[in-house]
């Protein structure tokens, strides 16, 4: 134990132990990252005998943890981003920091106006009701379109031209009007608050994502779905139309759930995901822009047609929203993505095999997230 007197002999070594990197660690510095959950506490040995008081040593992974938060602590780094960074790199941070670090991310999940009570329906209806007038006075909505991916689009629009009227005859709801962003900042908390979700509404969020577009031939194969395919449709939806793989209730509580429960090896598996997913969108904006700066458009620029108005194109977009990202955020990405996978095998259980080769097909997922899917599909078998 610590004194007036100095440190202890366990504190002492990892005080040394640090020296010996050319790190500097101080006894008050070891208390806080103790208090914030970080370091664990010395492993308190047997007595010295005569009143000469107690032993105690470092536990093992002390030692590595000492020399990564010297290297990695600042002034103002929250604990919990030192706990995920740490956790990242594969550092024995303990298990209840993570988690908690985990959780914590999910409520980051900023509903303008949001409230705390009941989860009724009733609730649900004045929460949304409250959230409309809270929009109305203050004009904040969700960016549908981040100003990046918008020149993008537009360049490739001016690059190509005119889309074949062709396309038209694709959509069988062309002159479908398309969300605002006060319109969809509504139906994502909507989503978000009650876990209810058609394919409608996807539908929705698909046009209102591409607002250039004369067309969305993808996103009347999402809402014309009950009517090409009846029998799958009706196993996976419920008689209101709502998905039945997500379960109703605050979205919020079940990736909260996940923190907690999820095996550690795959919160750190959707961190690593979530992390290749970041820097392949970005890549994938910085290629675009050099086909269009030679006036040569490549793969670069099909990969990004082809997935503008599915879940790679969404990953793009979220990313690009994201422009000051922390270690929270990549923490709610991974829960995010392994809440896909959950819900995928959900389906899958209900219409065996009906959707894995479509995720397949190109610009339906980033690969990092196919790969995920693939990883977690062949363990579940």
């Amino acid at each position: 134990m610590s004194s007036s007197d100095g440190p202890s002999a366990a504190d002492q070594q990892l005080i040394d132990h640090a020296e010996r990197h050319d790190l500097s660690v101080s006894e008050k510095r070891l208390a806080v990252w103790r208090r914030a959950g970080l370091l664990p506490a010395n492993i308190h040995g047997g007595g010295l005998g005569r009143g000469k008081g107690s032993t105690s040593s470092p536990p093992p992974e002390g030692y590595d943890l000492v020399l990564a938060l010297a290297r990695r602590a600042s002034r103002g780094k929250r604990p919990a981003d030192l706990a995920l960074l740490l956790f990242a790199d594969g550092l024995p941070v303990p298990e209840p920091t993570v988690r908690a670090a985990f959780r914590n991310a999910v409520d980051t999940i900023a509903i303008p106006g949001d409230y705390d009570g009941p989860g009724t329906a009733q609730d649900l209806d004045r929460r949304l009701d409250h959230l409309a007038d809270h929009l109305a006075e203050t004009g904040q909505t969700v960016t549908l379109v981040p100003a990046r991916a918008r020149r993008i689009d537009e360049r490739i629009a001016a690059a190509l031209g005119e889309p074949p009227a062709e396309l038209t005859t694709l959509d069988s709801n062309a002159s479908a009007p398309q969300l605002t962003p006060r319109d969809a900042t509504l139906s994502a908390v909507s989503a978000t608050l009650d876990g209810s979700v058609s394919l409608q509404e996807i539908g929705d969020l698909v046009r209102a994502m591409n607002p250039t577009m004369t067309a969305h031939p993808i996103a009347s194969l999402i809402e014309t779905t009950q009517q090409d395919v009846p029998d799958a449709a009706a196993k996976i939806l419920t008689d209101d139309g709502s998905l039945i793989a997500i379960p109703a209730g605050d979205v919020r509580d079940l990736l909260r759930d996940l923190a907690e429960t999820a095996p550690l090896e795959d919160l750190a598996v959707g961190w690593s995901t979530a992390m290749q997913v970041r820097a392949w969108a970005l890549d994938l904006c910085e290629r675009v822009e050099n086909e269009l700066d030679a006036g040569h458009l490549a793969e670069a620029t099909l990969e990004w047609l082809c997935g503008r108005q599915l879940m790679s194109g969404l990953s793009v977009i979220e990313t690009l929203r994201d422009r000051r990202w922390s270690p929270t955020k990549g923490a709610l990405s991974a829960l995010t993505l392994l809440f896909l996978c959950d819900r995928l095998a959900v389906i899958d259980d209900l219409v065996p095999g009906c959707q894995w080769h479509v995720l397949e097909m190109p610009g339906v997922l980033p690969p990092p997230v196919r790969e995920l899917i693939t990883a977690k599909a062949a363990r579940a078998t």
